[in-house]
């Protein structure tokens, strides 16, 4: 997600032309989650506009589409793969990682048709999973089942981690419909390969989400003293100073890590004038 309505105006150029919004917002953070891949597999020539308004080292978490993950399932998916993976072609070395969300019925017994899929795929990718059973959580058998599938073909576990938003009841409209839709997930903070993904989501205010990504601040700085080259995406229920609370989470690692590259600076956002 590169565009957000409480965005405009205000932390991104309003009104702006479909093909400026993404390098508007690559001034405020340097990654993004592509999840509007999960509904369709876009057009190349979209995929080339996006490759066109971000920098060489701008990273996309791209997720499969659906037809691939929740449909079939990662059975009989090969023509869907390759026409997904010819369509984010123009992105080179700015496909990131290819993100593969699975359901939450998605079963440890499901485990076998991951490793298959995963033999599957190109080595010309990294590729990152996320799933949402709790056996996978809970059950250290599970666990290690999982672990050792990904670990097989160099793939990423990507936590999501809703710890600190389900903490406290919650306390505006965004919250409550959060409340009902969001998964209950445990928190998991190990890297498997050298490039972790997290996902962490936080409350509308601040303060609070700030509070509950203390634990994450350590992490990241043990993995990047370790040599490892994280990816972080802070949402919030309504996501309205998402990219000013990631400024904040990459500004408080960098303060303990100092040669850490520092955040692009954001383009101007110019008053509206009537002449």
């Amino acid at each position: 997600m590169w565009t957000h309505k409480s965005w405009q105006g205000r932390l991104l150029a309003h009104p702006l032309a479909p093909h400026e919004r993404l390098r508007h917002y690559a001034g405020w953070c340097s990654a993004v989650e592509g999840n509007t891949t999960f509904y369709a597999t876009p057009a190349r020539e979209t995929v080339t506009s996006w490759g066109q308004q971000t920098d060489p080292d701008f990273r996309f978490v791209l997720k499969l589409p659906k037809l691939i993950t929740h449909e079939r399932r990662l059975t009989d998916v090969d023509e869907a793969v390759r026409g997904f993976l010819d369509a984010i072609e123009p992105l080179g070395p700015r496909a990131h990682a290819l993100w593969i969300q699975l359901p939450g019925s998605f079963a440890p017994t499901d485990v076998p048709a991951l490793a298959r899929f995963l033999r599957r795929l190109p080595e010309s990718h990294r590729y990152a999973v996320e799933v949402r059973h709790p056996a996978f959580f809970d059950d250290p058998r599970s666990t290690r089942l999982l672990e050792d599938a990904l670990t097989t073909a160099g793939a990423e576990w990507i936590p999501f981690d809703t710890t600190a938003f389900f903490r406290s009841p919650p306390t505006s409209d965004a919250e409550r419909e959060a409340w009902t839709r969001k998964p209950r997930m445990p928190l998991r903070s190990l890297a498997l390969t050298d490039r972790p993904i997290v996902r962490y989501l936080g409350r509308d205010a601040a303060a609070q989400t700030i509070e509950g990504w203390q634990h994450w601040i350590d992490v990241a700085v043990e993995w990047l003293r370790e040599g490892r080259s994280p990816t972080m995406f802070i949402h919030t229920p309504d996501n309205a100073d998402a990219p000013v609370l990631a400024r904040r989470f990459h500004d408080d690692v960098r303060a303990r890590v100092p040669e850490l590259d520092p955040l692009p600076q954001p383009i101007p956002v110019e008053p509206l004038t009537l002449f």
